[in-house]
C-alpha cells in the first residue's frame, strides 16, 4: 500500500469511530445482541477480491475465485452494481467498508452489519457448525494446507487442481440440517463376491484343499443378495462425507479403483468443512437479509442515525438495494419481518381488547372504533419528540427512561439532540417505535378478520378483565412485536421461515405471484396469486439451496461395489446432460461405476398440439430413469415404477398452472 493510501484510509477510520461506537450503542438499545464487529477500510479491487473470497482474506489457490472477480468487477463496470460491503460470520465478525462509499453508505452499512452479526450470533442454524467458529483463522489455515500440497514436488499441482474441481461439484450435497462433525471411519464397504476366488489363488491352496474346505455352498453363502449388502443402512444425504468414508480415485494406469492418496483425503475434509460453515448463510439469506435491512432503516431512518444532511443519500442507497430486479430477498425479508413484527402487535391488541367487558369475537368490528385505538397507541410526547428542551420532563423513575443516561444528558455529557435514544430504554423505543401506529401501517389493525378474532377468542378465559376500551389500550405490551422477532430469529431458516410466516394477506399486500412457461402459449404467464401456489415456488427456490436434493442410496448397487444415487423428486426434473457431468466427477471420487436413479417428464409432440388446440396444458408422463457411467460412457435405461415410487412427490406440486389456459 502506497503513503497517500495509508493515510486516505487513515482518515476515513478516523471520521467513522464515532458512528462505529454509536451504531453498536444504539443496536444494543434495540435489543440486538452482535458479535464485536472489527471494521476494516478497503479500495474498489480489494472490495472485488473480498467478494469473490466470500468476504475472508485467505483463500486455497483455485480458478473460481478469479472467475468470481472477474464477474463481480464485470458487474460493476457494465450493469451498475454496487457494493457496499461485505461482513462474515465470526467472532468477532469483520467487515470491510469501502473508502469510496459516502458517509450515508458508511452509516448505512454499518448498522446492516450491526443486525447481521446479531443475527449470526443467536440464530441456531449458524450454531451447528460451531459456537465459536474462527472462521477467518479456519480458512487461513485451510488455504496453507492445500497450497502445501500444489507446492509439493512430488504431487502434480493440475492434479490438485483436478481434484478440487471435482469435489466442489458437490459442495452443496451434505446434510445441512445436521450439526457438523469431522468423518469418522468406518468399517470397510462389502467386498465383491467374484473376487473371493481370486483371493483364495492367492493363498496358494490347492484345488484340493479349496473343495474340502470352501465349498460350493460356502461360496454360495458369501454371495450376499442386494438388500443384505446395502449399505449404507438410510439413504444418505452428505455424499461428500460417504465418498470420504468408501471412495477411491481411479488409476487409469491400473484399470481400477486404489485408495486415495492422503492428501486427496485431507483435502475432502477441507472443503467439507467448509461446505458446512457457509451452508448456513445460504440457508438463511432471506431472513439474515431481511433482519438486516430491517434494523438498519429502522436506525438510519426512524431513529435519525442519517442526519438531514445525508438522508437523501440514504434513501437513494435504500431503494437501490430493495429495487434491484429479480428475486430480491433484501425486499421480501424486510417485508417478511414487518408483517410479523405488526401481525403480533395486532393479535397483542385484539386479544387485549376481547377481553374488555361486553367485546366479542362476534361484535368486535361494531363495538371497537379503531381510528381511536390507533390515537390511543401513538407514543407518548415525552419519548416521541426527545431533545435537549424535554429532559426536565423525563421521570428517571419512568421504565421507559434510562436514568443514568438521563442523568448525563442534563449533565451536558450527551448530545440528546443528535442521539435522543440514548435517553430511553428498550421500552421506551418499543413505545417510540410501534409499528401499527405509523402512517404505512395505520390500516392494519383494521384488517382483522372475524375468522381471525375466532380463532384468537376460541382459547381465552378470562375475557372480563377490563371494564372499558381505554383501560385496556394502557396494558397493551408494545415489546410483543420485536420480542417475538427475535424469537422466530434464533430458530428458523428460510424454509420454515417461509412455510410458517407466509400467508394470502402477505401475499395480496405485497402483490407476490407466481408465472409458469406454458406450452399452449409458447411463453412465460403469470398463474397465480394464491398463498400456497406462491409458497411453493419459494420453497423450491430454498430447499437444499434451490439445487436438487440427491442422497446415496447403495454403495453396493447390485453387489458390484457401484454406487447408487437418488434423486429425490419434488415435480422438477432434473437437467440430464448436466447430471451426466456431474456423474462423471463422482466417478473420479469413487473409482468405480456409478449409477442415477431419477424420474423425468416427458411430453409428446402430438399431445402438445392437441393440447395448443383445446386451449389447455398437456399432461406429461412421469417416468423412472437409471444414468449409468462407468468410466467411458452412459447408459441410459427405464425404470419400473415400483422402483422410484418412493422418490417421487406426494402432497408437494410445483406446477401452479391452472388447468384451462385461453390461448
Amino acid at each position: 500500500m502506497s503513503e497517500p493510501d495509508r493515510i486516505r484510509k487513515q482518515q476515513v477510520a478516523a471520521s467513522l469511530r464515532e458512528p462505529v461506537r454509536e451504531a453498536a450503542d444504539l443496536a444494543g438499545k434495540l435489543g440486538l445482541d452482535p458479535y464485536p464487529v472489527n471494521y476494516w477500510i478497503i479500495d474498489y479491487d480489494d472490495m472485488n477480491e473480498l467478494i469473490a473470497y466470500d468476504g475472508f482474506q485467505e483463500r486455497y489457490p483455485h480458478w473460481r475465485w478469479g472467475m468470481k472477480y472477474d464477474q463481480q468487477r464485470k458487474q460493476r463496470q457494465f450493469l451498475g452494481g454496487k457494493a457496499f460491503e461485505i461482513v462474515n460470520n465470526d467472532d468477532p465478525a469483520h467487515a470491510f467498508l469501502q473508502e469510496s462509499n459516502t458517509t450515508a453508505d458508511q452509516k448505512a452499512v454499518i448498522t446492516h452489519v450491526e443486525a447481521h452479526s446479531d443475527f449470526f450470533k443467536h440464530n441456531q442454524w449458524f450454531g451447528l457448525f460451531s459456537d465459536a467458529p474462527d472462521a477467518a483463522r479456519m480458512l487461513a489455515s485451510h488455504a496453507r494446507i492445500v497450497e502445501s500440497y500444489m507446492d509439493d514436488p512430488e504431487i502434480d499441482r493440475e492434479e490438485v487442481e483436478e481434484f478440487i474441481d471435482h469435489v466442489l461439484c458437490l459442495e452443496d450435497c451434505i446434510d445441512q440440517h445436521e450439526p457438523f462433525a469431522p468423518v469418522a471411519s468406518s468399517a470397510d464397504e462389502p467386498f465383491e463376491a467374484d473376487d473371493i476366488a481370486e483371493r483364495l489363488d492367492q493363498l496358494g491352496l490347492s484345488d484340493e484343499v479349496k473343495r474340502q474346505v470352501f465349498s460350493d455352498e460356502w461360496l454360495e453363502s458369501q454371495r450376499e443378495t442386494p438388500d443384505e449388502a446395502r449399505f449404507p443402512a438410510e439413504p444418505e444425504l452428505d455424499i461428500v462425507a460417504f465418498l470420504r468414508n468408501h471412495g477411491k480415485r481411479y488409476d487409469r494406469e491400473a484399470g481400477k479403483a486404489v485408495d486415495f492418496e492422503d492428501w486427496q483425503r485431507e483435502v475432502l475434509d477441507v472443503l467439507r468443512r467448509e461446505a458446512y460453515y457457509f451452508a448456513p448463510q445460504k440457508m438463511t439469506k432471506v431472513m439474515n437479509e431481511g433482519w438486516a435491512a430491517y434494523w438498519e432503516s429502522m436506525m438510519m431512518a426512524e431513529e435519525g442515525f442519517a442526519d438531514e444532511n445525508e438522508f437523501v443519500d440514504y434513501a437513494d442507497h435504500q431503494s437501490m438495494v430493495l429495487a434491484s430486479p429479480g428475486f430480491n430477498p433484501y425486499k421480501l425479508g424486510k417485508e417478511l419481518w414487518e408483517y410479523i413484527e405488526n401481525t403480533t402487535n395486532r393479535r397483542e391488541v385484539a386479544e387485549t381488547l376481547l377481553r374488555v367487558r361486553g367485546i366479542t369475537w362476534r361484535n368486535f368490528h361494531d363495538r371497537v372504533d379503531f381510528d381511536e385505538v390507533l390515537d390511543a397507541l401513538e407514543p407518548d410526547p415525552i419519548v416521541a419528540h426527545v431533545d435537549s428542551d424535554s429532559l426536565d420532563a423525563l421521570d428517571p423513575e419512568d421504565p421507559r427512561v434510562d436514568a443514568e443516561a438521563l442523568a448525563a444528558a442534563r449533565a451536558g455529557e450527551v448530545d440528546v439532540d443528535r442521539y435522543p435514544w440514548k435517553v430511553l430504554t428498550y421500552e421506551g423505543l418499543c413505545e417510540r417505535h410501534y409499528s401499527l401506529v405509523k402512517r404505512q401501517h395505520r390500516g392494519f389493525l383494521k384488517r382483522l378478520s372475524q375468522t381471525e378474532l375466532e380463532r384468537i377468542a376460541r382459547y381465552m378465559f378470562d375475557d372480563d378483565r377490563y371494564g372499558s376500551v381505554e383501560e385496556a389500550l394502557a396494558d397493551v405490551d408494545r415489546s410483543r412485536g420485536w420480542d417475538r422477532m427475535r424469537e422466530i430469529r434464533e430458530s428458523h431458516n428460510d424454509v420454515t421461515f417461509l412455510d410458517e410466516f407466509l400467508t394470502q394477506e402477505f401475499v395480496d399486500e405485497n402483490h407476490y405471484f407466481t408465472y409458469e412457461y406454458t406450452h399452449t402459449t409458447r411463453d412465460y404467464r403469470a398463474t397465480s396469486t394464491d398463498v400456497e401456489d406462491v409458497k411453493k415456488k419459494l420453497m423450491l427456490r430454498f430447499t437444499n439451496f434451490g439445487k436438487p436434493t440427491v442422497a446415496v442410496e447403495d454403495g453396493n448397487y447390485n453387489n458390484r461395489n457401484e454406487l447408487l444415487l437418488a434423486h429425490q423428486y419434488n415435480g422438477v426434473m432434473l437437467d440430464v446432460k448436466q447430471a451426466q457431468q456431474v456423474l462423471e466427477r463422482v466417478f473420479e471420487l469413487w473409482g468405480r461405476p456409478v449409477n442415477l436413479k431419477t424420474i423425468v417428464k416427458e411430453l409428446d409432440d402430438h399431445d402438445v398440439e392437441v393440447a395448443r388446440r383445446r386451449d389447455r396444458e398437456p399432461t406429461p408422463e412421469e417416468r423412472g430413469k437409471l444414468v449409468r457411467f462407468d468410466g467411458e460412457e452412459f447408459f441410459v435405461r427405464d425404470l419400473p415404477w415400483d422402483e422410484v415410487d418412493h422418490l417421487a412427490a406426494t402432497d408437494v406440486d410445483y406446477d401452479t398452472k391452472p388447468d384451462e389456459w385461453l390461448a
